[in-house]
């Protein structure tokens, strides 16, 4: 009888470890193909996308608002002067923005520029007279530059009405902050960077943010699936196999 109870645990092994299997196949389902990286209240989770745009926003303010300032008070041409204080009101009001929608959606968003555009500021505050005038639209020029495009992608694609929105307005002021550097006739058109667009195939909105924001970490949907079916496949051959032996 021993020999009995021991195929018996055996069998009962087997048929508990290809259930296991099973409904971790199944979970795999409920998370593929995207990353959530924040939950709203709502339940409607963000992409990276999303949050690209969220932190872009933010960082944008964290340091052009007190870039402007500063043009605002040492801007050598009153021009510089006037475009400082603007942008520097500006963001102010679509940094209230963009907190307002982090807070909503439960995402969290940077506190402090990064030390690249810290190094930026610093740059600024050393520098005086044309210089300091030139370096002021130089650099906020091709900031925004990058962040234009991405609003463009995320508008075109996001699902959550709330980035929705918050694209709508930033789009507005970083257009007009655009116009107001150029307005100045100081921006070095052959210096700044070309268009970075997504490579045919690629998927475009993914490709587009992480092309105009710097690295990112990004995978195409089609090599989720294809890796998720896969798995799918060795884990089905597998339960099939246990099963057969029982």
């Amino acid at each position: 009888m021993a020999p009995l109870r021991s195929a018996h645990r055996r069998l009962g092994n087997r048929t508990h470890r290809a259930a296991l299997l099973l409904i971790a196949i199944i979970a795999g389902v409920g998370v593929l193909p995207g990353v959530a990286v924040a939950a709203p209240a709502g339940g409607q989770q963000l992409n990276a996308a999303d949050m690209t745009l969220l932190n872009g926003v933010r960082l944008a303010g964290l340091w052009e608002m007190p870039a402007g300032q500063m043009a605002a008070e040492k801007g050598q041409s009153a021009k510089v002067r006037e475009i400082g204080a603007g942008i520097a009101n500006e963001h102010q009001k679509l940094d209230e923005l963009v907190v307002e929608a982090a807070n909503k959606l439960g995402a969290t968003i940077p506190s402090e520029p990064t030390a690249e555009q810290k190094g930026w500021l610093a740059e600024m505050q050393k520098a005086s007279g044309a210089r300091f005038d030139q370096i002021f639209v130089t650099r906020l020029r091709v900031a925004h530059g990058k962040i234009f495009p991405v609003i463009g992608a995320v508008r075109a694609s996001t699902r959550d009405a709330t980035v929705r929105k918050l694209c709508e307005d930033a789009n507005g002021f970083v257009q007009h902050h655009m116009q107001m550097l150029e307005s100045t006739g100081l921006v070095r058109w052959p210096e700044l960077p070309p268009a970075a667009l997504p490579a045919p195939g690629e998927d475009g909105l993914l490709a587009a943010a992480s092309a105009n924001t710097g690295p990112q970490v990004g995978v195409s949907s089609t090599v989720v699936w294809l890796v998720f079916l896969a798995a799918l496949g060795t884990g089905g051959i597998a339960t099939y196999r246990m099963l057969r032996r029982n």
